[in-house]
């Protein structure tokens, strides 16, 4: 192989499109948001990723993993790198709608009813074990979650921004849950799945915490973006150049789902419109102007992988989501 000469080296970084300085601020802030949460989660660079995109798209993330991989911590340490309102809420069986969006009481001074806010009044909420809510009260989230408003005794209060819920959920424990339907999977933007951490993130895990026992580190965690700067990106992500050959991907990419002989159900329209907003956003944070189809792949599994359901017969084989999404990519031409 031969090596490229030093003139050529600098002719060709010469040639390189320059970065525009909004691209490259928004760039800066993820690595800066990126090196905040380091500070304590070792590893899932790539749930991170998604994280920020989701919040650069005004979407809200269901986590997805087994006990004690941290899956709160990383809610709420992201939580902390806004400089924003945050609010947690337990789902337990017990829970009603009124204890998570509010009630009206009577004032007895004014003899007037007033509202008094609930914990979803927030700017991130963590909705720690969502699927331990029975129907009525996860029901309570489909407006909030959709149009950014309650509406209760006939009037609507619109929610502060910027707003996101992040739910997690336990995918293993079936005892005393409530599977969440479809329509509130299709709410979250992405579902992000998160494993085990490798063998040597859990060793740089206990060496971390070796000498911190109460975990003070998280007190290290530091605001970067606040709702100003935050509005001032989602504006730039929206004028990401996108190419036609591209929305026609995406467009395939959904359509293929619906026709897939593995799957039952296919992906919405909502989905086609997740995908494109992802990619503009990923494109930002790799400091370009530009979607490319590797944006759009890499936006496809977590936006498809909770709206697709496949048919009984491969569910009973083993197969995952993410195996017939592979699947189709790879028999999709891609535009260049």
């Amino acid at each position: 192989m031969i090596e490229p000469s030093e003139n050529e080296l600098i002719e060709a970084q010469n040639n390189l499109p320059d970065i525009p300085a909004e691209i490259q601020e928004i760039g800066e802030a993820v690595d800066q948001i990126k090196a905040e949460i380091a500070k304590f989660i070792i590893g899932q660079e790539e749930q991170i990723n998604y994280l920020i995109a989701g919040l650069f798209i005004k979407g809200h993330i269901l986590l997805e993993g087994v006990p004690g991989i941290a899956k709160t911590y990383l809610a709420k340490l992201f939580s902390q790198t806004i400089d924003s309102g945050f609010s947690r809420i337990q789902f337990t069986p017990d829970l009603m709608p009124s204890d998570i969006i509010g009630t009206t009481i009577f004032n007895l001074k004014t003899s007037e009813f007033t509202f008094k806010k609930g914990p979803v009044f927030s700017n991130i909420v963590l909705i720690d074990e969502i699927n331990r809510a029975p129907a009525k009260t996860q029901s309570a989230l489909f407006e909030v979650m959709q149009e950014q408003q309650i509406t209760l005794d006939g009037n609507t209060y619109d929610m502060a921004e910027p707003f996101m819920v992040l739910g997690t959920q336990n995918p293993i424990e079936q005892e005393g849950t409530y599977k969440l339907p479809e329509a509130q999977l299709d709410r979250f933007i992405y579902r992000i799945k998160m494993g085990y951490p490798s063998l040597e993130d859990e060793i740089l895990i206990l060496h971390r915490f070796k000498d911190d026992f109460e975990q003070r580190i998280i007190l290290d965690i530091k605001p970067v973006l606040n709702g100003q700067k935050l509005a001032h990106y989602r504006q730039i992500i929206e004028t990401i150049l996108i190419k036609d050959e591209l929305v026609s991907y995406i467009a395939k990419i959904v359509n293929e789902t619906r026709h897939h002989p593995d799957l039952y159900l296919g992906a919405s329209t909502r989905a086609s419109l997740g995908i494109l907003k992802t990619a503009k956003a990923l494109a930002a944070m790799n400091r370009r102007n530009f979607v490319i189809p590797e944006d759009i792949q890499q936006a496809t599994y977590p936006v498809l992988n909770h709206r697709i359901i496949l048919t009984p017969e491969r569910e009973m084989e083993g197969l995952q989501p993410e195996d017939v999404i592979r699947d189709m990519l790879s028999r999709l031409e891609v535009p260049r």
